[in-house]
């Protein structure tokens, strides 16, 4: 919305400037000149805007967003994830440098699938009753914090640390496959096309917001 305020505002300026041209004003001559800059200024801001919207568009793609169904996405960004774990796993010691850069990576696709997931897929397993599945979910991405913090704490090169990832993995491997064998085939059984086409909507919404 303050693009299309800045374009509307600036489309007036220009015109003002066009209909008081006379040649008389103290400025006058500098009148076009100005208008063409503003007008620059303005076109290159919506071009950055737009590719900053196209870039997080592709990471959204890229991450397994924006799919037609909400359950399909999310089981493809838990595939992503595992892809993550993979490459942290085929590191040596010495590859501080890339093991640090992993992590982030890590973090980033932990955190867009944590904030769809609580933000969209867990209230709406608590409206359709299941309080207990939810909750018990919403506790588990607590711990998937800690183990990040803690990995990103410890020494890349010591031994401990790979051992760390192992835990870390082993603990979410099982909260992605209780949510893809049990709790989400059920939510999504439950509602009506409909609804699973809006939470859709919702989810792709929130993850687009952290791309």
């Amino acid at each position: 919305m303050p693009t299309k305020s800045k374009s509307t505002n600036s489309g007036s300026q220009s015109k003002g400037s066009s209909d008081g041209s006379s040649g008389e004003g103290i400025f006058s001559w500098a009148s076009g000149s100005t208008g063409v800059i503003v007008g620059a200024a303005v076109a290159g801001a919506a071009v950055g805007l737009a590719a900053n919207a196209g870039r997080k568009l592709l990471m959204q793609l890229a991450s397994g967003g924006a799919a037609g169904d909400w359950f399909d996405a999310l089981k493809a960004e838990h595939a992503v994830t595992k892809g993550i774990f993979d490459s942290i796993e085929a590191t040596e010691d010495s590859q501080t440098t890339q093991r640090s850069a992993l992590l982030m990576k890590l973090k980033y696709a932990l955190t867009k699938h944590g904030l769809e997931e609580e933000m969209v897929i867990y209230p709406a397993l608590r409206q359709a009753n299941y309080v207990h599945d939810a909750d018990h979910l919403g506790d588990e991405h607590g711990y998937v914090k800690t183990y990040l913090y803690e990995l990103e704490m410890m020494p890349k090169d010591s031994p401990e640390w790979l051992a760390r990832v192992r835990d870390f993995r082993t603990m979410i491997e099982q909260h992605m496959q209780e949510e893809e064998e049990e709790v989400f085939p059920r939510l999504r059984d439950q509602l009506s096309a409909e609804q699973n086409a809006q939470i859709t909507s919702m989810m792709n919404k929130e993850g687009f917001k952290y791309a």
